[in-house]
């Protein structure tokens, strides 16, 4: 920790440290929940709380019981013996795979759709040529600041005219509009500081529009673009509000399953799964952080 000044006075010593803590208490207040779930998600008995047991750190009362209950909740024979036909009977009957795999399905497909088109718009929206930028920027963004139940009942009833409603389609691009906001921002803030002049050579050079993406421009921006998808990707795999209103059972994602597990039946499998959803939202945002360094570095950015 960096000392202070000598010439610093009492008050700003106290503000130092005090704001310092201050800090640390916001911080505790948004990882406590998360460091509650982790150890709750070990407990043998059903609840949603500690046990005598686990207070005292007893090796009986943690187990892994609810993370073997994603596999087997749902399975035609949960008891057989681990084979292939065990691997199989998960696959396409338990319910917490299907959401997972629902999950995957539909986040990955709207990702790929709101990168390519977020990606498209934040270059299109950096163009000193381009009318009504402000106003465009505006527009594209919207889904970020309308109220999520506003929009979802608006696709809902958009969709069920056109035979969407329901569909993995219509829940995939409903996500992919929630998830393309955030790639315009992270892919505009990535071009701020990219050369133009680079383009221009290129195209001096002979070079057509589409070489010069391909070759020129998407080796720079590549970084804010997979940051933007990560960013999409995240959104999509947490969304709920619009599943809630376009999906049938069969597009159950993991959102779903968990607001339905607590609705209909309170289990600790919950805990298990949103444990494994903080691992991967850890895997997610270090990979984010290391793209945004990257990208740093490749426009002579020096991190502070």
């Amino acid at each position: 920790m960096a000392k202070l000044p000598p010439y610093t006075t009492t008050g700003e010593r106290i503000w130092h440290y005090a704001f310092r803590f201050i800090c640390g208490l916001i911080f505790l207040f948004l990882i406590l929940p998360v460091l509650i779930v982790l150890p709750l998600s070990f407990n043998v008995e059903p609840y949603f709380s500690f046990t005598p047991g686990m207070l005292s750190l007893d090796p009986e009362a943690f187990s892994l019981r609810w993370y073997k209950d994603i596999f087997r909740n749902g399975m035609a024979a949960p008891d057989a013996p681990f084979d292939m036909a065990w691997l199989a009977d998960t696959w396409n009957n338990a319910q917490w795979m299907r959401a997972i795999r629902n999950s995957f399905f539909i986040g990955i497909c709207a990702t790929l759709l709101s990168t390519a088109l977020g990606t498209l718009a934040a270059i299109g929206l950096s163009r000193s040529e381009m009318p009504y930028r402000r106003l465009i920027m505006s527009i594209l963004i919207s889904p970020m600041i309308v109220p999520l139940v506003i929009t979802a009942a608006g696709m809902f009833f958009f969709y069920s005219k056109i035979q969407l409603s329901q569909t993995y389609l219509g829940v995939i691009m409903a996500h992919a509009v929630l998830g393309t906001p955030f790639v315009i921002i992270t892919v505009t803030a990535t071009l701020v500081g990219f050369d133009k002049s680079l383009v221009r050579a290129a195209n001096s050079l002979g070079a057509g529009p589409i070489q010069t993406f391909f070759k020129v421009q998407m080796p720079l921006i590549i970084p804010g673009v997979i940051s933007g998808g990560l960013f999409a990707f995240i959104t999509s795999f947490d969304e709920v509000v619009a599943v809630l209103f376009l999906a049938s059972p069969e597009q159950r994602t993991i959102p779903r399953q968990m607001w339905s597990g607590i609705r209909e039946q309170i289990s600790p499998t919950i805990l298990a799964v949103a444990t494994l959803l903080v691992l991967l939202s850890i895997i997610l945002l270090t990979v984010i952080e290391l793209l945004r360094r990257r990208s740093e570095r490749l426009r002579g950015i020096t991190s502070s």
